[in-house]
Order: C-alpha cells, then sequence, then structure tokens
C-alpha cells in the first residue's frame, strides 16, 4: 500500500497525467493518488456524456483516486455525492474508485493520520459567473472551520500530513502571491491551523509550480510518494 499525491487535474485538462504516470503492474486499487484540489471532473450543472466518460476512464485507473476540493469546483453537485464513512472520516463517493476528501477531515491512510483542508479565493473570480464557473463555496464557511478545529483537537493537534490546496498566507507571501483582491480567507485561517498542529509534512496544489518550501511542499505534475 502507497500514497502518492500530485496537483490540479481541472477535469479534463489535464487528467492524462494520472493515466502515464503508473501501468497495472505498478500500482494496485490498495494505493491511493491524491489530487490536491482543482480536480475539476464534476463542472458543469449537470452530468454531460464526456464527464461520464471521464469518470469511468478514472475509476479504470489501476489505484483508488482520492481528492481534495480546490477553488475551481462545481461545489453544488460536489456537496450532492453520496457520503460515507473511510479511512476514519467522512467523505464523498464519486465512483467505486474515486472519494472526495472533505474539508477538516482528519484520515488514517496507510497508517498515516492526515488532515484535509480545501478550498482556496480564486484570483479570476471577476471573469467568471457564479453558479456557472465560480461558487462562493470555494472558501471554507465558519462551520467548516469550526469542524477543522474540533478534529484536530480529537487527535491532539497533531497529525503526519496536512494535505491542502492551498498554502498559508504566510508562505505563499515569500512566493510573491498576493495579487488577489482582498487575502485569502483559507490562506489566514491554514496560518492558525499550522501554528496549532504539529505535522511533518504539508502539501499542496494550486499554484501550478512543483516547489519546496521548507516542509511545505507545492505539486504540479510531479507524483510524491508520502506513504
Amino acid at each position: 500500500m502507497s500514497i502518492y499525491v500530485t496537483g490540479d487535474i481541472h477535469g479534463h485538462v489535464d487528467y492524462a497525467k494520472l493515466r502515464l504516470k503508473f501501468t497495472d503492474d505498478i500500482l494496485t486499487k490498495d494505493d491511493y493518488v491524491i489530487v490536491l484540489g482543482d480536480f475539476g471532473v464534476l463542472w458543469n450543472n449537470t452530468s454531460t456524456p464526456d464527464e461520464q466518460r471521464l469518470i469511468k476512464i478514472l475509476n479504470q485507473l489501476p489505484f483508488t483516486l482520492l481528492f481534495l476540493d480546490g477553488n475551481h469546483e462545481n461545489f453544488t453537485r460536489l456537496n450532492k455525492l453520496q457520503s460515507g464513512e473511510k479511512f476514519g472520516g467522512n467523505v464523498g463517493k464519486l465512483a467505486n474508485s474515486i472519494y472526495h476528501l472533505k474539508r477538516g477531515e482528519v484520515y488514517t491512510i496507510c497508517g498515516k493520520q492526515i488532515l484535509t483542508i480545501g478550498g482556496a479565493l480564486s484570483i479570476d473570480k471577476r471573469d467568471r459567473i457564479e453558479g456557472l464557473s465560480w461558487w462562493r463555496e470555494e472558501e471554507l464557511s465558519f462551520a467548516e472551520q469550526e469542524h477543522t478545529l474540533k478534529n484536530i483537537e480529537k487527535h491532539q493537534n497533531t497529525v503526519d500530513i496536512i494535505l491542502a490546496h492551498t498554502l498559508p498566507n504566510t508562505v505563499s507571501r515569500t512566493l510573491g502571491y498576493n495579487f488577489c483582491e482582498r487575502p485569502c480567507s483559507v490562506a489566514k485561517f491554514l496560518d492558525y491551523i499550522v501554528q496549532i498542529t504539529q505535522f511533518k509534512k504539508y502539501y499542496c496544489g494550486h499554484f501550478h509550480i512543483n516547489k519546496q518550501i521548507s516542509k511545505y511542499t507545492i505539486v504540479d505534475t510531479n507524483f510524491i510518494r508520502i506513504a
């Protein structure tokens, strides 16, 4: 059993990297590949034949596919996925081998305790249409923040790994990402999370670069084994 993480796929835009990286003789369904947000497979307001074909392709991959939500997601549909318990937390089920890792959950996967926090502020929000290409749920609600804090407390404020879509604000500022119309509330919340939580590694997507900053790893095209 193993866990790999990779960056955003935005549905049809970059899903092919998931097919090209691994072959059947390397991974099995007992292995996991986690997309760190902007999964984007559920994008249109209703299911389409192209979407169904893509889900079928992803479900037939030799591993189990997990994903965080990012900022470019259709949250209306994502939040309607069948909900259930897996890995010791609440997940949304897209297909037999595809699951949404929800915000503020602490999962145990391959013996690792993993805190997941999706979401981020879209810097291109002004160019998008609410309900068609942008959804208010891209940032965490107060209830989701409270849920996160309660779950961290249940685990004595200690996890092995934090998986998020974006970086804490203090870290992203070192990259020069300071061009939003206002500070990202998720990034500011993550500032607090990394202060109160003991963790060994932090992985995120969102920035479309592969870069290491201390124990923070930004993932785009890379596949990184974390367990």
